[in-house]
């Protein structure tokens, strides 16, 4: 199944569990009306991801609920986030859903790997995976609103 993301070729291999699989097809099949933007290329990475027992992936592979320091090309900045469910995003939590074009990028990607990804306006950007934990990073306490 090719959708948005066949016209990148150089897309670095990524790891997903057999069920943050499911659960990742389930949510972009449901979104792909709504979210014509990042649901295509969220079930083009689960098509092309290598499949792992949820015991195998690494710890240093992004999965559903990890923790992630990353470099976006765009601004340059490193960022910490967990990838969630989009029902329990909150920016203001660090905690951003795998159906925007950031968490759709990034999960599947191990430590050290980057990807070129989209940009709502149709640019590309970099996006380098620098750490993962499954576990909250120092400084990731609750954001005063």
């Amino acid at each position: 199944m090719s959708h948005a993301l066949s016209s990148v070729t150089d897309a670095p291999p990524i790891i997903l569990s057999a069920s943050d699989r499911e659960r990742l097809l389930d949510l972009a099949q449901a979104a792909l009306y709504r979210m014509p933007d990042v649901a295509p290329l969220l079930l083009d990475e689960a098509d092309r991801a290598t499949i792992v027992t949820d015991d195998a992936r690494p710890r240093s592979v992004v999965g559903l609920y990890s923790y992630v320091e990353y470099r976006d090309s765009e601004n340059d900045a490193v960022q910490r986030v967990q990838i969630v469910y989009p029902h329990e995003a909150n920016i203001a939590e660090w905690r951003i859903s795998v159906l925007t074009l950031i968490g759709a990028g990034l999960i599947g990607l191990g430590e050290g790997q980057s990807i070129l990804w989209p940009t709502r306006d149709g640019r590309r950007r970099t996006l380098s995976v620098l750490k993962v934990s499954a576990t909250p990073f120092r400084g990731m306490a609750r954001r005063k609103p």
